[in-house]
């Protein structure tokens, strides 16, 4: 009998250590997630729009070009508007409302396994990889603002990291001890400072046109 319930014991044990491991996310985490998702959307969602709205009549006006450098209709204009053969944002309609649908899950307390959590990463590495690129167009060949793709840079800068951060926590990427503890107590850091970077180099290339 005793043989029987050690045996019964010793299969439950393996069955769990080879079950995969699912994790969730704090309120918090589940909100941030929702309003940067919300956000990239209806960045998304309004560029798409007047993207429209600029190929049925070319002399269409977006209502956010205000000024020479802030234009976003220079942006739309251009070939790095539509990189893969379609507009840029309908790409971002379905990329943040996979986002939104991953913070409406962990609202909901869901969980979602290693590969999971990795996958979505890669995304959001991507995302951030690819406003980067936008960035330096903008700035430096462009040469205009985009305010609803600034929002939408925002949105995917904050989503990488804290996505990130949540995964190099829950041991799903590799890091030591003291990087997984910076990121427990200091997860808004890295974000902020790399906003910061994005409006320091926003500011400094059109100085004149802003102190003028």
């Amino acid at each position: 009998m005793s043989k029987t319930t050690v045996k019964d014991v010793s299969t439950a044990e393996r069955q769990d250590t080879a079950a995969p491991r699912t994790v969730g996310g704090s309120r918090a985490f589940a909100i941030l997630l929702l309003i940067t998702g919300a956000a990239g959307l209806l960045a998304s969602w309004v560029i798409t729009i007047d993207k429209f709205k600029l190929l049925e009549d070319p002399g269409f006006t977006p209502g956010c070009s205000l000024n020479p450098v802030v234009s976003c209709g220079n942006i739309m204009k251009s070939d790095q508007a539509s990189v893969f053969g379609f507009p840029n944002p309908m790409l971002g309609l379905v990329a943040y409302g996979i986002v939104i649908c991953v913070g409406a899950g962990l609202l909901a307390r869901a969980t979602y396994p290693r590969w999971y959590w990795l996958t979505f990463n890669a995304g959001t590495l991507f995302g951030v990889g690819f406003v980067t690129w936008l960035q330096y167009q903008s700035l430096y060949n462009i040469n205009s603002l985009c305010l609803w793709c600034c929002l939408a840079w925002v949105a995917t800068i904050l989503m990488f990291w804290y996505v990130t951060s949540s995964n190099i926590r829950n041991g799903f990427l590799p890091a030591p001890g003291w990087l997984k503890n910076f990121f427990g107590e200091f997860a808004w850091v890295l974000p902020v400072m790399h906003i910061g970077v994005i409006g320091m180099l926003i500011l400094t290339r059109w100085w004149d046109f802003w102190t003028s």
